[in-house]
């Protein structure tokens, strides 16, 4: 429900700050003193493209603001959550226009696009006048109103989950035809999983095999170094440091009787001695296990070309074989089944389509029901409104479609005949603004607000009409306003007196600059408001007589 509305250096408006309730608001004034004005700023604030003539003259930019209440407007309520936007149980709309025709917006003081602004909008208000934006000339929205007229929402909902289920059995079928021939994918895999299959890939294998390559590529050095060695530490010819460490023990023991300190040095050694005959144990047994085997060599070579043959084949570095072997494995292990995986999918496919298919027409004959009902309840409605004989119907034509659709299996549209022998026509089409308002208002006091949007503005509805069709048209946007917050643009004071709240627009020039002003009235400056639509240049007693009367007429004293 709409709060509050503020205006800055609007057109003719410098500044106007208005506050609303719950039930019905009218807004009066004098022509051109620019009452619509407070509608087309709920345009703006709903995404409307922005228009540079709305800045005030003299001006920088127009500022505009709405706060909303969302305690009656879940989906809006929903929006904001998803959209990441929501602030608590209020919402913030806040739109500048400069001169220069640019333009920015926010909602709850968070910079947004022009398509939020709309997409929140449509939530929040709904305008209907002489003008071109209006919800209900949207085939879409009239689908949902005839939908909310009849209460379908349960089944819609089991028509929108079978579409869903539907439209998802098809993505996993796309996915599994954009595979290709799965029967060549397969043989591929086989072969190239199994190539790596007979490779022992695991690091500390790969790690064993470079090892064993650069010890047999090595082995005639390797030999050779070892013998050296043994030969330095204990060899029979020539000197040998085994040799030398004994020659060097024998001499220092000798010593060992007239320094005592040297024992330490004698323990050292022995240690030494022993970890040199261990070094040339060692050695010996290397020497002995190593052997030139050329064919030993060739083997190895042979191994390790195969394994970087197949690292450039799948085109990554050889320790990532076994990832790479792993992961086509897990493919193969997944196309296995993948003929049986998509007959299973085609059945599941048809099984969603026959459960969208009952949905649908249950849905199809309950719409059928309440189109009847709804155009039957407008066209009553619309003899009330001053357009007896006029006819409205709903048609409902069935979709060209083969997929299931989440909004069932047909679309709506509005056909409207305001004067007796003129055939029906779309609604969209219909050229009177005033009938135009008016056939608006007899489908939402038909729907009786069933609708999701909390707040309904009506601009100069009653254009060509009066005398008990006004009153009647006050009546039920009265009545409208039992169910929704209602504001009413009216130059009729059968229509205004209806209001539950009145606001009055007036205008004066100061200082060579036109100002509009908007003020709220109370009981006494209402009388005044409604002998002014109702009287000439001069207001009598009479006048006013009147205008107590249409006041006590709407409250039902």
């Amino acid at each position: 429900m709409l709060s509050h509305l503020t205006l800055q250096d609007f057109a003719v408006v410098s500044r106007a700050e208005l506050a609303f309730g719950p039930g019905m608001t009218v807004v009066s004034g004098e022509t051109g003193a620019g009452k619509s004005l407070l509608v087309d700023a709920l345009m703006w604030l709903t995404g409307a493209r922005a228009d540079a003539g709305i800045v005030r003259h003299g001006a920088e930019r127009a500022e505009l603001a709405a706060e909303f209440s969302l305690a009656d407007a879940p989906a809006a309520r929903e929006w904001l959550r998803e959209n990441e936007l929501d602030d608590d149980e209020a919402c913030q709309l806040r739109r500048v226009i400069r001169a220069d025709g640019g333009s920015r917006a926010w909602i709850n003081g968070r910079p947004a696009t022009l398509g939020q602004l709309a997409a929140l909008g449509g939530l929040l208000v709904e305008i209907h006048g002489q003008h071109e934006h209006q919800a209900l000339l949207d085939r879409g929205q009239q689908l949902a109103l005839l939908d909310a007229f009849g209460q379908h929402g349960p089944m819609l909902a089991e028509v929108r989950d079978a579409a869903r289920r539907w439209a998802g059995v098809d993505r996993e079928l796309a996915e599994l035809a954009r595979s290709g021939d799965v029967g060549e994918r397969l043989a591929w895999l086989e072969h190239q999983a199994g190539e790596l299959a007979d490779e022992d890939l695991r690091p500390e294998a790969l790690e064993e095999l470079a090892a064993a390559h650069r010890r047999q590529a090595n082995a005639a050095g390797l030999i050779q170094g070892c013998q050296a060695a043994l030969a330095r530490l204990a060899g029979d010819d020539g000197l040998s440091l085994q040799r030398l460490l004994h020659q060097t023990q024998g001499e220092l023991a000798r010593l060992a009787g007239d320094e005592p300190r040297l024992a330490e040095v004698l323990a050292l050694l022995d240690s030494a001695g022993i970890q040199l005959a261990e070094a040339a144990a060692g050695l010996e047994r290397v020497h002995d296990e190593l052997d030139l085997d050329p064919a030993r060599l060739q083997q190895l070579e042979e191994r390790m070309a195969r394994l970087h043959e197949l690292a450039r084949k799948h085109r990554v570095p050889l320790e990532e074989l076994a990832a790479r072997r792993d992961a086509l494995q897990e493919e193969l292990e997944g196309l296995a089944g993948a003929g049986e995986r998509a007959a299973r999918l085609g059945r599941e496919l048809e099984v969603a389509a026959r459960e969208w298919q009952v949905a649908a027409a249950r849905l199809g004959q309950a719409r059928a029901r309440a189109a009847t009902a709804l155009g039957e309840a407008v066209a009553g409605l619309m003899g009330e409104l001053g357009m007896g004989g006029g006819v409205f119907t709903v048609a409902l034509e069935p979709l060209d479609t083969t997929r299931p659709t989440p909004s069932g299996a047909e679309r709506c549209e509005f056909l409207v005949s305001a004067n007796p022998g003129q055939p029906p026509r779309p609604l969209r089409k219909v050229a009177s603004g005033g009938e135009l308002a008016r056939i608006s208002l007899a489908i939402e006091v038909a729907a009786l607000g069933l609708d999701a949007v909390p707040t309904m503005v009506f601009d100069e509805v009653d254009t060509g009409i009066g005398g008990a069709v006004a009153e009647v048209v006050g009546q039920k946007l009265r009545a409208l306003g039992a169910e929704r917050q209602v504001l009413c643009v009216t130059h009729l004071p059968q229509v205004a007196a209806q209001g539950h709240h009145h606001y009055r627009v007036s205008k004066a020039v100061e200082a060579d600059a036109t100002h509009s002003q908007v003020e709220a009235l109370d009981d006494k400056a209402r009388v005044e408001e409604l002998a002014r639509m109702l009287g000439g240049v001069e207001i009598t007693k009479e006048v006013r007589a009147n205008a107590r009367q249409l006041l006590s007429r709407a409250s039902g004293k």
